[in-house]
């Protein structure tokens, strides 16, 4: 419709283009191997139309376990593109699989370089569903993509209307529609029918302008995550040196602790020059700077997850090598 705002939808695959054998196909559906391209999802959802002027952008539909740092450089470079083919475009929006979308949302919140608002949107049910929320989910992640007050907030994550921010929101349930929270801090706000409302804003600061450039890089330098477990002894930490790591994300027991093997692992590896990083398996709260972990040259992740604390160290290791630098891109990001 004329007047209406112009939203860009790149659809990357994930459940919110998936095809299942029949309506009641709401958990086997990726067996039939089928998924809507962008434009396909966005003809099975004609009431687009009545909220925005869609530009649906072509991408290749995987599913999201195998999307990873290729897509993330492939995407910054597609939103920059599409930003400036279309000057008068109102927002991104990105259709993704929700097994990574959180990793995805926030590797683009440090990497894009559109000041657009981009929102990340996924489903739990299949597009061909009984009762699917794709088609909801789509329309208000359109219409928070669209609004004015979107701009300047970061990477936002939309789904089962509610806004999150891309740094804090979590998966959290395998097949629950009210999956995505952010444990530590809530929602930013919500998308109740035509209404886009916000009540707070995340404070870390986000793309564009980082120091984070992927768009020439081949490949993110290798971070690996070691899940800490009782008895756990090590055997994890040194295969990933092996292996070539330079970075280490350590998913410690709250509050940031590990068995004492693992832990001089994690010390034998600072000690060779690795930039460790220690998160928490436990979901949410800040790993402290404890005297121990100083002791033995670990970095904290703060509040972030092993996986969000693996993509930050891994761009953090693109712009430097030394531990107090990475520790300040750990507290402003």
């Amino acid at each position: 419709m004329k007047g209406q705002p112009k939203v860009a939808f790149i659809g990357t695959g994930g459940t919110i283009s998936s095809l299942g054998r029949d309506p009641l196909d709401i958990l086997d559906y990726t067996a039939t191997d089928r998924r809507l391209d962008a434009g396909g999802i966005v003809a099975a959802v004609p009431d687009l139309a009545r909220v925005a002027e869609i530009v649906p952008v072509p991408f290749r539909a995987v599913t999201s376990p195998a999307i990873g740092f290729a897509e993330w450089r492939d995407l910054v470079l597609l939103c920059e593109r599409v930003a400036g083919e279309h000057p008068d475009l109102a927002g991104i929006v990105i259709g993704h699989g929700t097994a990574t979308l959180e990793e995805t949302a926030y590797a683009l919140s440090l990497t894009l370089t559109v000041d657009l608002p981009v929102v990340l949107v996924g489903s739990q049910r299949p597009m061909s569903a009984l009762s699917t929320d794709a088609g909801l989910n789509l329309v208000a992640a359109v219409r928070t993509a669209a609004a004015p007050a979107s701009r300047g907030r970061g990477v936002l994550v939309v789904l089962n209307d509610e806004i999150q921010a891309a740094r804090e929101v979590t998966k959290t349930s395998v097949t629950r529609l009210q999956t995505f929270r952010t444990p530590d801090f809530g929602v930013l706000g919500h998308v109740d029918g035509d209404s886009v409302r916000y009540y707070r804003r995340t404070e870390r600061a986000h793309a564009p302008g980082t120091p984070f450039d992927i768009r020439a890089l081949p490949a993110l330098p290798r971070v690996d995550i070691a899940y800490a477990y009782a008895d756990a002894d090590g055997t994890a930490v040194r295969a990933f040196r092996a292996a070539g790591a330079r970075g280490l994300v350590a998913a410690g027991l709250a509050p940031g602790m590990v068995p004492p093997a693992e832990a001089d692992a994690l010390e034998e590896a600072a000690g060779a020059g690795l930039i460790v990083v220690m998160s928490t398996r436990a979901g949410s709260g800040i790993v402290p700077l404890s005297t121990r972990l100083r002791e033995r040259g670990i970095l904290t992740a703060d509040n972030l997850t092993p996986q969000k604390a693996r993509i930050l160290l891994s761009l953090a290791l693109t712009v430097t090598q030394d531990r107090a630098t990475v520790a300040d891109l750990f507290a402003t990001y």
